[in-house]
């Protein structure tokens, strides 16, 4: 099995170097004191092979059994009675050979306008050895993070839906490692969270129907790996996003999405001791270069989704982030087959730049649907 070495350093515990594997999972290094950071970074990663292949964008598909990470608020309109999913991708899979994302996500109907859904989402990073400043091992161990969230969403009329999630955060980077001679000592992180999303969906005409939404996401107390360091931001997320559907026949159509995502949480240069809420407010503009570097904290993503008899699917989309923000530009691509009450997705990732980590990433997912 791979193993990572990494020398222990007092100045730079628990979050900077541990969690660096997970943060660099998910974004490159753009302009230095730029980029927006937070805690479990690996809380905004898409975790179905549906989304994942259409850019990551997904607040306003089509509601299934993944729904609850992208919009608490489409259960009110989910189309079974019971539906889960299983998602598996190997992680930085050119990196190393130890590590993956796992998300098993379900739901079920208590009546005709409400669900409830049950999900974890598990972030096993492999093994690693830990080394004094010498070089001698210490131990070993697997890093690992985890969130356990329920949902529950209610159509409030024919068109409209809101819905709302809670979930529990563990972060468990470093263990209970003691550095020898020093007072730092690393701890697991656990926080709790909550979702607010709101859903629309209306048919135009016979052969258009356009779909909205919005989600907050991740609301939640701070998170901290050791009692000597300062807490961190969770990745409080506000995604909006729209997709539209045209039936080209009674046995094709075509869907666009496009979100578009911001993090709601302080810039490098404001205040980080502000609590999560005053974080939330601030956000929209404390960036040092106004208005221009705000809308650059905005990440896009875009896809189409092609059906044919709602049992084959392709699937293409593209992620842009800015690069002074981190810089994650990709194209995505997968296929998607449904018979009967069994489905099975994959989605495969292409960046732009050949030496990215996530460079061939890719994700499965079954599922089982049942009235």
């Amino acid at each position: 099995m791979y193993r990572k070495s990494i020398l222990l350093k007092v100045a730079a515990f628990a979050l900077t170097f541990i969690a660096a594997p997970a943060a660099y999972a998910q974004t490159t290094i753009g302009q230095e004191g730029q980029v927006l950071t937070t805690a479990v970074p690996v809380l905004l990663v898409a975790p179905d092979s549906r989304s994942a292949a259409l850019g990551e964008a997904g607040v306003a598909l089509s509601p299934d059994a993944n729904s609850p990470f992208w919009n608490p608020a489409k259960l009110g309109f989910v189309p079974n009675d019971l539906s889960v999913s299983f998602s598996y991708s190997p992680w930085l899979r050119n990196i190393t050979d130890d590590m993956s994302l796992n998300y098993l996500s379900g739901y079920k109907k208590i009546n005709e306008t409400s669900a409830i859904s049950v999900s974890l989402m598990y972030f096993d990073l492999g093994d690693i050895q830990f080394i004094d400043e010498d070089r001698n091992p210490i131990q070993d161990f697997n890093p690992k993070e985890y969130a356990v969230s329920v949902a529950y969403g209610q159509a409030l009329s024919e068109y409209l839906s809101l819905g709302i999630g809670a979930r529990f955060i563990h972060s468990n980077l470093a263990g209970d490692v003691n550095v020898s001679g020093s007072n730092t000592e690393a701890q697991p992180g656990n926080t709790a969270s909550v979702d607010v999303g709101v859903y629309y969906n209306r048919d135009l005409n016979q052969q258009i129907n356009m779909a909205l939404g919005a989600n907050i996401s991740n609301i939640g107390g701070k998170i901290a790996y050791s009692e000597s360091t300062a807490k961190s931001f969770l990745p409080t997320n506000l995604k909006l996003g729209t997709a539209i559907k045209y039936n080209l026949d009674a046995f094709n159509s075509l869907t666009f999405l496009l979100d578009a995502n911001k993090l709601l949480v302080p810039s490098p240069a404001a205040d980080p001791d502000q609590s999560v809420i005053a974080g939330i407010f601030t956000s929209f503009g404390d960036a040092e270069g106004g208005a221009s570097e705000e809308f650059k904290e905005v990440n896009f993503n875009t896809g189409l989704e092609y059906w044919y008899n709602n049992l084959f699917a392709a699937r293409a989309g593209y992620f842009y982030e800015n690069e002074e923000k981190g810089g994650r530009q990709f194209f995505s691509m997968g296929l998607g087959l449904r018979y009967q009450k069994f489905g099975v997705d994959a989605a495969y990732l292409i960046p732009n730049d050949k030496n990215n980590p996530l460079a061939e990433t890719i994700r499965f997912s079954i599922g089982l649907n049942l009235d």
